[in-house]
């Protein structure tokens, strides 16, 4: 088939931007890659003397932003984004100088916070870092979004195609057997599912 119409084969574990091209059931071995870039910077930033306000851009400008672009196709484990944000914690609470200093791995020190906490807005007496698991979710929502607002993309018409051809895509559901983005796409589309209204215009569509 592929010398039939002149495309290459790619392996079951390539990758394209990143991102895995086939998935199998072990979710978890298919992003380590994600938490093994989370801890090569954290593990430089360690050897450094940083204050408490450069600890606080350094989390939020680059550890949140490596794992954004899967959040935004996939559904993360639990498991992997307890692990991001275990790392984030101990680097933002770790030995070292300079108001704390950066993840010393021989030198743990007490985690005064629920990192939960940090994650809430300053106006809340939080920090302001990404909830990570929320951030993964308000992504994908926007994938679902976009299918809602452009039926007639080729995306939106292949999903549609494959999973909802006979309902709407709010009231679609993943099935067992279904692709792992479409089962992502339909976890982050339970938000849309709780903030979109009904509004009646001129009658002749709602």
């Amino acid at each position: 088939m592929a010398d039939l119409i002149e495309v290459n084969l790619v392996g079951c574990h390539e990758k394209y931007l990143g991102l895995p091209c086939f998935t199998g059931r072990s979710k978890r071995n298919l992003f380590t890659n994600i938490v093994d870039r989370v801890w090569d910077k954290i593990k430089g930033w360690g050897e450094k003397l940083l204050s408490v306000g450069g600890k606080d851009i350094l989390i939020k400008a680059i550890i949140h932003s490596i794992p954004a672009y899967a959040m935004s196709m996939f559904w993360l484990p639990n498991g992997l984004v307890r692990e991001i944000q275990r790392l984030c914690a101990r680097f933002w609470w770790g030995g070292g100088g300079g108001g704390g200093g950066g993840g010393n791995e021989e030198k743990q020190k007490i985690h005064w916070c629920k990192w939960n906490v940090m994650c809430k807005d300053k106006t809340a007496r939080g920090l302001g870092f990404k909830n990570l698991s929320t951030f993964n979710r308000v992504l994908l929502a926007k994938q679902g979004w976009w299918v809602l607002k452009y039926p007639n993309s080729l995306a939106t018409r292949v999903l549609k195609g494959c999973y909802f051809n006979n309902e709407d895509f709010l009231d679609a559901v993943s099935k067992p057997s279904d692709s792992f983005v479409w089962k992502s796409i339909t976890w982050g589309k339970g938000i849309l599912d709780t903030g979109l209204r009904w509004r009646v215009r001129n009658g002749s569509s709602i």
